[in-house]
């Protein structure tokens, strides 16, 4: 099939592009500040005569849309590109794949829940606690609003290949692990932290589904999760322990209460998400150890 994978520059989507790849598909990726033609090609997603345009030329069996504003706390400072990119883009690329037949699937957060009443499955009702979380509800009822057959994969924090630390939330805390400025961390919010690698087979499991089954194939709501709870000083301990320096984390202070209201952007304490819609249609939920992942990774480095 050809699968086009917008966002194709960021953290999950670097990684959607090698999976499609690995599978023998054909793959264009899209990017805007990062692109690098004829690798990823430029293109702006608020421009919709240039989106139309150019899936009109590209004619793909599937759209992987992985592009978004992800960052909390820049979405809060920045509301008309975020509400923008994360609610308006979402429903015009969702109606240009119904036109064209090609299978839609929107990457959405765990943020569009209020961490109270984990675990959550794909039909509890949504309470995002911040501006980020409401535009990705947003642009999950206008994806489906457009376009009923498309899919929404929601997931937690991502880790992964990263090419410069702050791309993940979970990957820059390495760098503060190895500081020696002290730095509060918060030892009481759960986490989830997932692989992109897991996350990109599952993308293109559900796309192969879909484009295969011509126009039988999945849609809706689906959660993906790795299972293992961990808080942010929990993996500040296991980057510590890999590091060599599992005695010297004394730089790390635990924060064991609630983070305090002034942070700019509120965070859900448990958003725990139940992957059973994606049990029952038979994908693989299976996800890398944390620890493991992270092991090899760091050999990589060296």
């Amino acid at each position: 099939m050809k699968v086009v994978v917008t966002g194709a520059s960021g953290l999950l989507g670097r990684q959607v592009v090698r999976e499609v790849k690995r599978r023998g598909h054909t793959v264009i990726g899209t990017a805007l500040s990062r692109a690098q033609p004829p690798q990823l090609i430029r293109l702006d997603l608020s421009d919709t005569a240039a989106v139309k345009a150019f899936f009109a030329s590209e004619q793909p069996q599937a759209i992987i849309h992985c592009a978004a504003e992800k960052r909390p706390d820049v979405a809060e400072q920045n509301q008309a590109a975020t509400e923008q990119l994360n609610a308006v883009v979402p429903g015009i690329l969702a109606q240009i794949a119904k036109d064209l037949g090609a299978f839609f699937v929107y990457i959405s957060t765990d943020y569009v829940f209020d961490g109270t009443a984990p675990p959550y499955e794909v039909g509890d009702t949504p309470n995002p606690l911040n501006f980020y979380g409401r535009t990705k509800l947003a642009g999950e009822r206008a994806v489906l609003a457009a376009n009923p057959e498309a899919a929404i994969l929601r997931v937690p924090v991502l880790y992964g290949a990263s090419e410069y630390a702050a791309e993940s939330a979970v990957n820059v805390l390495v760098d503060i692990v190895k500081s020696n400025g002290e730095t509060k961390m918060d030892a009481w919010q759960a986490r989830f932290p997932t692989c992109t690698e897991d996350v990109a087979r599952v993308l293109v499991d559900l796309s192969e589904i879909s484009v295969d089954a011509v126009g039988e194939g999945v849609a809706g709501i689906f959660h993906f999760s790795a299972s293992e709870q961990m808080t942010k000083y929990d993996m500040c301990k296991v980057f510590a322990r890999l590091l060599g320096m599992s005695s010297d984390l004394s730089h790390i202070v635990p924060v064991f209460e609630r983070p305090a209201a002034e942070q700019m952007a509120s965070r859900p304490d448990n958003t725990q998400l139940s992957t059973a819609a994606l049990e029952e249609i038979g994908v693989n939920i299976s996800c890398v150890s944390f620890e493991q992942w992270w092991a090899d990774y760091m050999k990589q480095l060296k």
